[in-house]
């Protein structure tokens, strides 16, 4: 009886960006902005034959009771900067930014992924996101306009916009000339007209077809709005579960999605962020990795979190103490603004009253509470028990690999690369080497044909 064949794990590289995760306070942590930090940390992923590195986006710096929410980064370089940047220093790493669909205007952002993917030959991806936040919108005209139930309504003609623009060209069209270049075979080069609900243009596209047809788009949503909307268009989704079982309804929920868009399982990649740490034995490991709890979690961070939930000024209590006797206040979100202001918790008395029975069952503090219900590492352990770990989830299709996420930049990655990766190279689940040039030859994607292909072969 033959074997199922043994699945291949991609494995990408997240800079972290606005959080209080990292460990400032690590005599290794460096510039989340210095141009340096970058390529150290894509010139690791590459070295380590990972798929793509990832850029998340932060439109506004948060606050919380009117200042600048002071645990995050401060700030994030514009993506396609450093971006384009990066594809001057790396040969084979995909190149993958999150724009977001309520701010922008497909033409351009089409435009811009154009040009990154032919900067780049063809390792251009995009995460596109939505937003429907006021406090962010201020930073642009249209402000808070959207309403939050028609964000994935923008989000889906915003996409399908894109892509009439990305495929609006075929090879042909372009004729080679030693003496000038290159130039047009016919005016109908990059001719687009959309008319929909939320946008109305018509024109030329003024960038060619890209050597991967159209760049690779992610998409991050886990609502059933945001997995339909993976399944329907989008080359890999990005999970948030990276356990077994959790992992594995994720899975097969998105995936049995695919057919009705006339898809197969192996057209989307599902990809749960993941954090790690690593000792020389298990037991150092999660000393470790307790200590790094710790430290992201510190006193203020505690209060702060809580403040999230609470809706209120919490800053007069302990972080060693107990949990505020006084219930959430209900509403809109006035202490925090930002990404903080948008709950993770629907039921803010329901969270609280589940809280305080926890905190007095197992006697914890504020900050015990929020390290012990706020996300741990995903992997930790040695090396060895680490790629266990990662392969186990990977072939019984929790995931088809993993975003890491480190809590030291810019060097975080590079014990992963030098220790794990052999190991799941050994085990035959991870390339020694790139077998293509594209991200779309990494995830193993075929080249999207040109609407002009289509027509051709319908005719």
């Amino acid at each position: 009886m033959s074997s199922k064949p043994l699945k291949q794990i991609h494995l990408a590289a997240h800079f972290p960006g606005v959080n209080n995760t990292t460990v400032w306070s690590d005599p290794a942590a460096g510039s989340h902005i210095d141009f340096d930090s970058f390529v150290h940390f894509a010139r690791t992923a590459e070295r380590a034959k990972f798929d793509f590195l990832f850029l998340a986006e932060g439109l506004r710096l948060r606050e919380q009771g009117g200042r600048i929410y002071d645990l995050d980064v401060v700030g994030r370089p514009d993506t396609f900067t450093v971006l384009a940047a990066l594809a001057a220093v790396t040969e084979r790493l995909g190149l993958t930014g999150t724009i977001n669909s309520t701010f922008n205007e497909p033409y351009e952002v089409a435009r811009q992924f154009a040009s990154l993917d032919h900067l780049s030959e063809g390792r251009a991806a995009w995460n596109v996101v939505t937003s429907w936040d006021a406090f962010t919108g201020e930073n642009f005209r249209r402000g808070g306009f959207l309403p939050r139930e028609e964000r994935y309504s923008r989000a889906k003609e915003f996409l399908a916009t894109a892509t009439e623009l990305f495929d609006s060209w075929d090879g042909s069209e372009i004729l080679a000339d030693a003496g000038s270049g290159a130039f047009l075979r016919d005016a109908r080069a990059g001719a687009f007209a959309h008319r929909g609900q939320h946008f109305d243009i018509e024109g030329h596209f003024n960038v060619p077809r890209s050597p991967q047809g159209r760049p690779v788009i992610f998409q991050a949503g886990d609502s059933d709005e945001g997995r339909e909307f993976a399944a329907a268009g989008a080359d890999a989704i990005f999970g948030r579960y990276g356990t077994l079982d959790a992992g594995r309804e994720f899975y097969a929920d998105v995936k049995s999605r695919l057919p009705k868009y006339g898809r197969t399982p192996d057209q989307l990649k599902i990809l749960p962020a993941a954090t790690f740490v690593l000792g020389d034995t298990d037991a150092e490991a999660r000393e470790v990795a307790h200590e790094v709890r710790r430290l992201q979690v510190s006193g203020q961070t505690a209060i702060k979190f809580l403040e999230h939930v609470w809706n209120r000024d919490l800053s007069g209590y302990d972080p060693d103490g107990p949990l505020p006797e006084v219930d959430p206040e209900l509403g809109e979100n006035t202490i925090a603004l930002g990404r903080a202001s948008v709950r993770e918790f629907r039921d803010p008395l329901a969270t609280a009253r589940q809280w305080r029975a926890l905190a007095e069952a197992k006697n914890l503090s504020i900050r015990e509470l929020v390290i012990s219900t706020t996300a741990d590492q995903t992997f930790v352990g040695s090396a060895a028990t680490v790629a266990a770990q990662i392969d186990t989830l990977v072939q019984a299709d929790a995931a088809d690999g993993f975003i890491l996420v480190p809590h030291i930049t810019p060097g975080g990655l590079d014990v992963f690369a030098d220790t794990v990766v052999p190991l799941l190279q050994e085990r035959g689940v991870f390339r020694a080497e790139y077998a293509g040039t594209t991200l779309r030859d990494h995830l193993g994607l075929a080249v999207p044909e040109a609407a002009s292909d289509r027509q051709a072969a319908r005719s």
